[in-house]
Order: C-alpha cells, then structure tokens, then sequence
C-alpha cells in the first residue's frame, strides 16, 4: 500500500438521545470527567462554538491544544484539522464528531497526484497551505497559513522557485503581493468559490457604507471588491477593530456568530453566493452538530490517526513555518 493512503480511522457511533437531555451540561461533566478539550473552527453552528474551550481557524487551534494537558482532543472541524492537531499532539486522543465532515479543498488536490505534480520540478520548494490533508503536508517544504503565507514566500530568496498548493486563488494572490512567479497547483474550496459579484454589487447599493471583508481563497473578481482581505482570525480582528458599523463578509457564514457576539452594535452580512442560497454555508463544517459532538466525547468515536511515519514528515514543514513565522516577529 502507498504510505500516503495509509491514514486509518476508527469507526463512528450512532445512537439515540434522549430529546430531553440537557446537552451543554451533560458535555461540561463527560469533558471534566475524561479530561477533555474542545476546538471549534470558526465555521461551526453557534451552539458548538458557545460550548467550545477554544475557537479559532486551523492551525491556531491545534496548537493550542497541544499546549493543554489534556488527554483528549475533540475537534469540532473538518477531516485535515483533526489530523493537524494528532500531528503536533501525536499522544493524544483526537476526536471528529462526525468522519464526514471532509473539505472540498483538501480533496482536490488527491497527494499521489499532487506528487507526480511535484516530480515536473524538481529545483523547486513546496509552501503547502495548511487546509490540506497529513499526506501533503509530508510532501511539503514549508506549510503556510493564509495569514503568514505572504510573508512565509517573501522569506526565500528569489531566486528560489516554488510550488504553491492546493489553492489556486489564496496562491494567485500571494503572487500578486510578493510579485513571485509561483507554480500553482489547480485547487480550490468550493465555499470561497461561489460568491456573486453581481449580488456582492447589489448588496453594496444596499448597504453603500458597508465595508467588503473577504477571505484570499475567494476567486480575483471578489477580492478586487473588497476593502480588506484576510484569515478568518484577520477579518474578525479588523471588524473588530473598524470604526466602521456594517460590513459584508465574504467567507464561511459561521464566522458572523463571534463577530456579532463580539460587536453587538456593528452589523454583519453574509456575503451571497450564486446560488439560490441566502448566505454561504460549508456543508462539510456544518455537518458536526452538537448532539454528534455529545456522541463523539462520550464514545470516544470517531478517533482519528496518523500512522507515526507521516507524523514525521508531516510535522516538519509546520516546524519551518513556525521557525520563519518567529524570525520574522509573526
């Protein structure tokens, strides 16, 4: 078998609960009881992040569970966060509620393909985007976060060519700020993707004082509309931090609970997408729910592993993306 097919996975549990249980109180207790941490990503339903021990993007998470003395890891995301958080905490248990909740980006950009890819240029570094799977990220140089990333490539001399993936727009943009000629790999999230120009446009005729907030992995057309272009931790920070009082935001709709928890007297739009839909939800993220989550900490099911050599691999690149991240004062 490819060693980069080899990520095993034990099984989800699925049973009845009774309606009338009190889920928050009975998550607090089981949590205390097993020692527990839970991690929500920005893009999960408000009842999960309300009841989360931390909430954030990707890799700030894991990182901050790696630093807590608890046994076990419940990681309220996607399929590739989980696996981030068993690389940098490999002794502990890592929980996903639900083993569907997979990601449109990671899977685009399949890792045995992807090396193939690789072989085309061989004088050439790999910056891996961390929303990727524990396989890619072991055939990696650097991992980059859409936070640091610019500044992760205006690190290397440049001279030095690199391969950018799997994102094709958070890659295009780095290019267009850091003026480097990236080589990159043809993938994208399909929540980023599907945002209207033409709706963005109504919607600003709305709201003419609106300031348009998007996320770099949006396609070019919507990131030459907005006024700021950031990670989900950016754009909540610059919300924040605005004297503005309406924005429209262009990313996973999730993100617009802790903003307007954090700015009760500003206003939040969800940009929308082309579609029928109002706002734009990642189906992916939203299939973990709270009763799942209950299931998961209780059952201690759905565990996620990676096999110890890929850990290895996949841990170094995050090292060199911390050591740059360091210099650099990030």
């Amino acid at each position: 078998m490819d060693i980069f097919e080899e990520i095993k996975v034990k099984g989800f549990v699925d049973e009845h609960i009774d309606p009338s249980l009190d889920l928050f109180a009975e998550i607090e207790k089981i949590k205390k009881e097993k020692n527990a941490v839970i991690l929500a990503h920005y893009y999960q339903e408000g009842d999960i992040q309300d009841i989360a021990d931390y909430i954030g993007d990707s890799l700030g998470l894991s990182q901050q569970a790696a630093k807590t003395n608890a046994d076990i890891i419940v990681f309220a995301g996607v399929h590739f966060m989980a696996e981030t958080a068993k690389i940098l905490s490999p002794n502990k248990k890592v929980l996903l509620p639900d083993l569907k909740a997979g990601c449109s980006l990671a899977d685009s950009c399949p890792p045995h393909l992807f090396r193939k890819f690789k072989e085309n240029y061989p004088d050439h570094l790999v910056i891996t985007y961390v929303n990727c799977t524990a396989e890619l990220k072991a055939l990696s140089d650097i991992v980059c976060t859409s936070s640091n990333a610019v500044q992760i490539v205006e690190s290397l001399p440049k001279e030095q060519k690199i391969i950018f993936g799997p994102d094709r727009n958070l890659g295009a943009w780095v290019a267009k700020k850091t003026g480097r000629d990236l080589v990159l790999w043809n993938g994208a999230c399909m929540v980023h993707e599907i945002f209207s120009r033409e709706k963005i446009t109504k919607l600003k005729e709305r709201y003419p004082n609106a300031k348009i907030l998007a996320h770099p992995e949006c396609e070019e057309v919507i990131l030459q509309m907005a006024d700021y272009i950031g990670s989900t931790t950016g754009i909540l920070k610059y919300a924040t931090n605005s004297p503005e009082k309406e924005f429209i935001v262009a990313t996973e709709a999730g993100i617009l609970h802790q903003m307007q928890k954090d700015n009760p007297g500003k206003t939040f739009i969800p940009a929308p997408p082309n579609n029928t839909c109002a706002c734009n939800d990642c189906p992916h993220m939203k299939r973990n729910t709270l009763e799942k989550l209950y299931l998961c900490l209780k059952n201690e099911l759905p565990e996620i592993e990676v096999l110890a050599h890929i850990i290895e691999r996949a841990v170094k690149p995050i090292e060199r993306m911390l050591e740059i991240s360091a210099s650099l004062g990030l």
